[in-house]
């Protein structure tokens, strides 16, 4: 069978194999296990002379570690595969051969020594206690007490890493299982044989030290594994401290080169991993005593490659970092330490004490102009300013010591805010640094609030002092500065608004609101008088207006300021870069929007200084990306990003046009100004887009954005905004913009099959519902025409529509008329829409979303007393006898699609939003209620009378909720696919069980009798559960019929 097994391998293995072949040795590999010679079989191939090839071992080694973990192995089995493995450790490792010839390969090897952790794993604590002692004599040659045979002792602490990988590595997630065996195999090894195991590393490290520093790097891995769940007196020795120390001198390093360099960094993960044991508090300041760790990093740290070469190119980075990590982790296990003690403690001032000899570490290395060096000891930084902010406010003592940590912590913060002095602004080329450093300035940012948190007075002295003194440098200077200081001062600036502006803003009348209000006024001041945008640095010119654009609140009241700030944005706006170009037309428009009513006297200088950047130039994609001439970022701005920044511009036009202090025929001025070369491109691009022009299309889609964003800019008010302070613009005003509807509205009936056309007139509609009010009202029907065109998308169906539920809110009371006209027609387009049949995911989230929006209009409908619209049709009597409206017709539809949507068990959302819509018209036409629990009897002057005959507003209605809406609430969760689990499913049906309270309360007495006589039985639901489901339908109140309801359904659901 060997024979048979060895060839199936081959054919597995080899690539070039016959496919009809390799299925078949798949195949006879995969039933191999079940063989019972299978164990022999490859014990054998992996055993035998000559050696098989390495797949074939591998293989077979394979096989057996299967058959171990699935328990295959009986007492008779194991006892033969250790005895032959190891007869074959003896023979192979256990041998003095000076050449190594019998050595496995290293993948064999590996290999092997997870076969022998799996035997670990299920025999060490029964059948294979001498499983370290056998493994261990490998490490000695024949007849020697030393531990002199390399070859054994690098298997040896290769199977010592397989075994700590398996049971006690915390990275690998393991099942509960999983984690009870590995305890208690970490228990059994210490117990029995972590002494054992331990002097062997003291023994190897011994003997090897200076001779083989691959042994010597091997054995410390293995310790420094094992050293996080073994007994730590066992490991750190007199001898190993020693060593350790030797290995990390700088001395030694500069001696003998790399190979000693990597010594050092597995001596540095040695101090890492042995201070990362967990013990006691005193244990562990005893530990970083006992190991020297003070003094190796002292050494470290003014050793040739982190001090001689710190400022050359020869900076020993790899290092730095290393020594930073150990800075970091001794730290945070004093901080711990500190954390766990009370001030009464002598372990206390033993850890401050501690804590501020490694202080001036942390700063070194934090202060580093290497940010991943830097980014290291942060995280001991955020652990000690925690600690001193929990310690400060019970006084404690350890926050006193800490808190004179804190003006030099909070320096070296700043600092590090800094660009350093190869920085590049806005360099192409280092985009990748600039948005690293960006990242490092947020992680900073979070060390400046917790110093803040903890001493609020030293974060505003510190930041107030650099902020103006770099000011009044600039000042003094000429305007002649450092623009990376200047940008540090001006960022710090920014981020004081964070406490400058925590109560809302800057000023309580015209009095500062509190003291950081204060300086972040004197800081405004200063900026202004230090006239800092006149610094020709991009960096500093786009952080005043950002500055300018956050501290708005200041100019409220120091309005002399707002004329020179606005002449400073207007030269910004046209700025050669172009980063400072497109981000400042978004911060001119944040800026005017918010000091509009302080800017009538410049209006016209404003408008007319920046209508040089209006005239709109369409550029399809390729068009751009085919300009050779640009650099990638001016690319990535010509197009479709920077049209998006240009529409900020005609934003904050209409913010300046629309100031109350402009007189009305200068604001309409200001708009013709505006919007009539604008129709002028509009009338030429019409022809060539309506001829398929891609470019006079997209130029036209542009025309329209622009022309409604100046309508959004113009005017805030919408049509449920009644507040004082919000009104429509002047009627002159709105005429103009009435001619801005009108030139939309025939591009979008000349291109309504065109969906970038109908996009852009869609969000022009939402536009100009502020400018216009109820004068768009009678332009509805050619809206709805142009919007929801043959073409149109579930998405843009669902998009209009939820416009049209702010139309039909803003206008309830002049709507009427209009939305009756064309509820029906509207309506159908929204009934295809949902008719059509998904063909991707895409297409079936938005069908999703249609429906969704639908339900909502209906419920808008009803819920602003505009259910009339809505009212169902004659039937035959004794139903609807009422009067006749345009959209009879329709309610058939509108009320079948609901009980379709209401039972569809793939959209619980959409079924649960049925049923509310639902609801609603039985609350709306149902008439008052007749039955209420006795709960609610007994809060109200009238009882109610559940054998009164129901009054529906609508004649008939009663009749038709109890047999069309009531069968429904029973639709949705006979679904065979209904999962009462679900909790958006259970959503859906509470809403159901609202349904039904609500039938019951319209109906009565009436409803009780129909659901005991004809409807439930029907269904087939017993007597008994037909008598408990009435009473609980009569004398719960909503919430617990509710929770009744969906009790029932889950007891029928089994």
């Amino acid at each position: 069978m060997e024979a048979q097994v060895e060839n199936a391998i081959d054919i597995a293995s080899n690539p070039t194999s016959d496919q009809h072949l390799k299925a078949q040795a798949f195949e006879f590999l995969h039933r191999l296990p079940s063989e019972p010679q299978c164990l022999q079989v490859c014990l054998s191939l992996f055993l035998r002379e000559p050696k098989s090839s390495e797949i074939i071992r591998h293989t077979s080694l394979e096989m057996i570690n299967n058959a171990v973990q699935r328990g295959q192995l009986d007492s008779q089995s194991f006892t033969a595969l250790r005895e032959s493995f190891v007869a074959y450790l003896s023979s192979s490792y256990g041998t003095a051969a000076v050449d190594g010839s019998k050595i496995d390969s290293t993948n064999i090897q590996s290999k092997f020594a997870q076969t022998l952790m799996y035997l670990f794993v299920y025999t060490y604590a029964t059948e294979w206690p001498s499983f370290f002692h056998d493994v261990l004599n490998l490490a000695s040659n024949p007849g020697s007490s030393r531990k002199d045979n390399v070859y054994g002792i690098s298997f040896y602490l290769r199977v010592l890493v397989q075994i700590h990988d398996e049971i006690a590595d915390v990275i690998v997630p393991r099942n509960p299982e999983e984690l009870k065996r590995g305890n208690q195999l970490k228990d059994l090894v210490r117990e029995r044989d972590s002494r054992m195991v331990a002097q062997s590393w003291q023994d190897i490290l011994a003997e090897w030290r200076g001779r083989d520093y691959k042994i010597v790097e091997q054995c410390l891995g293995v310790m420094n594994k094992w050293v996080s769940w073994t007994d730590i007196s066992l490991i750190v020795t007199d001898s190993l401290r020693n060593l350790l120390l030797e290995l990390v001198a700088p001395s030694m390093s500069a001696a003998q080169g790399s190979q000693a360099t990597r010594m050092r960094e597995i001596a540095i993960s040695s101090f890492v991993d042995i201070l990362g044991k967990k013990m006691g508090p005193n244990d562990k300041l005893e530990l970083i005593g006992y190991l020297n760790v003070r003094d190796v990093v002292s050494q470290l740290v003014l050793s040739p490659g982190l001090s001689e070469l710190r400022a050359t190119s020869n900076y020993d980075t790899d290092l730095a970092e290393q020594v930073a990590r150990l800075v970091n982790n001794t730290v945070c296990d004093i901080i711990k330490v500190l954390d766990g003690v009370q001030d009464q403690d002598p372990v206390c001032l033993r850890g401050v004490n501690r804590l501020q000899e490694f202080l001036p570490f942390v700063l070194r290395f934090f202060s580093d102009e290497y940010d991943e060096i830097c980014s290291t000891v942060i995280p001991c930084l955020t652990d000690l300013l925690t600690l001193s902010r929990k310690k400060a406010k019970s006084n404690s003592s350890i926050y006193m010591e800490s808190s004179a940590m804190l003006p030099p912590i909070l320096d070296a913060v700043v600092l590090k805010m800094k660009y350093d002095e190869t920085s590049m602004w806005g360099n192409e080329d280092a985009q990748t640094d600039e948005a690293e450093f960006q990242e490092l300035r947020k992680r900073l940012h979070i060390l400046q609030q917790a110093v803040a948190a903890v001493d609020e007075s030293l974060f505003m002295d510190k930041i107030s002092n650099v902020v103006v003194t770099t000011f009044n440098n600039f000042q003094s200077q000429r305007g002649i500065a450092d623009w990376r200081d200047l940008d540090l001062a001006l960022y710090e600036m920014y981020l004081f608004g964070e406490l400058g502006l925590k109560n809302g803003g800057l000023y309580s009348k015209t009095k500062p609101i509190s003291s950081a209000a204060e300086r972040l006024i004197g800081m405004m001041l200063k900026l202004l008088e230090a006239d800092v945008v006149s610094s020709p640095h991009p960096a500093v010119q786009l952080q005043y207006m950002e500055i300018c654009v956050r501290y708005y609140h200041f100019f409220e009241v120091n309005t002399q300021f707002i004329s020179g700030v606005l002449e400073n944005f207007v030269r910004l706006v046209h700025h050669d870069h172009v980063k400072v170009r497109t981000r400042s037309w978004y911060l001119f428009q944040r800026f005017v929007k918010q000091v509009r009513q302080h800017v009538g006297n410049v209006a016209e200088t404003a408008i007319q200084a920046v209508s040089d950047l209006l005239p709109i130039k369409a550029e399809l994609p390729d068009e751009a990306s085919d300009d050779g001439d640009m650099s990638s970022d001016e690319n990535q701005q010509s197009a479709s990003a920077k049209f998006d920044s240009q529409l900020y511009l005609y934003e904050a036009v209409g913010c300046i046009c629309s100031a109350r202090v402009v007189p009305v025929e200068n604001q309409v001025l200001y708009v013709r100004t505006v919007i009539d070369p604008l129709f002028s491109d509009l009338e030429i691009h019409l022809p060539p887009a309506k001829a398929g022009d891609e470019r006079a299309v997209l130029q036209i889609h542009h025309l329209i954005m622009a022309l409604a964003t100046l309508a959004r800019g113009f005017s805030d008010w919408s049509p449920a905004d009644w507040s004082p302070s919000a009104s429509p613009p002047a009627e002159e005003v709105s005429e103009e913009f009435a001619r801005t509807c009108e030139a939309i509205l025939v591009a979008l009936e000349t291109l309504n099959m065109n969906q970038q056309i109908r996009e852009a007139a869609r969000f022009a509609f939402s536009r100009l519902v502020g400018v216009l009010g109820s004068r768009i009202l009678p332009q509805l029907p050619r809206w709805i025409n142009g919007l929801l065109s043959q073409t149109s998308t579930k998405d843009e169906m669902a998009l209009f529509m939820r416009l049209m539920d702010q139309v039909v809110y803003g206008f309830k009371s002049e709507i009427y008329d209009i939305l009756n006209a064309l509820l029906t027609p509207f309506l159908q387009r929204v009934f295809d829409g949902i008719a059509e049949p998904a063909t991707g995911t895409d297409d079936e989230i938005q069908l999703a979303e249609l429906k969704r929006e639908y339900l909502s209009f209906i419920l808008v409908v009803l819920n602003n007393n505009l259910a009339t619209i809505l009212s169902p049709p004659p039937l035959l009597p004794p139903f609807f006898l009422i009067h006749v409206t345009v959209n009879q017709s329709a309610f058939g539809a509108v009320i079948s699609t609901m009980e379709h949507l209401a039972k569809d068990t793939s959209d619980y959302p959409t079924a649960k939003l049925a049923f509310s819509a639902l609801n609603r018209m039985a609350l709306t036409w149902g008439g008052p209620d007749i039955a209420v629990t006795a709960a609610v009897a007994a809060t109200t002057t009238q009882l109610g009378n559940p054998a009164a005959a129901p009054r529906p507003k609508l004649p008939g209605f009663d009749i038709f909720m109890m047999e069309r809406f009531s069968a429904l609430c029973w639709a949705l969760p006979t679904q065979p696919s209904f999962d009462p689990k679900d909790a958006q499913g259970r959503q859906a049906l509470a809403e159901a069980a609202t349904l039904a309270k609500t039938i019951y309360a319209k109906t009565g007495q009436s409803y009780l009798r129909r659901l005991r006589e004809r409807e439930l039985g029907a269904m087939g639901m017993d007597e008994a559960t037909i008598g408990e489901y009435v009473s609980a339908l009569r004398e719960l109140d909503g919430k617990e019929f509710r929770q009744y309801f969906l009790g029932l359904v889950q007891r029928g659901k089994g």
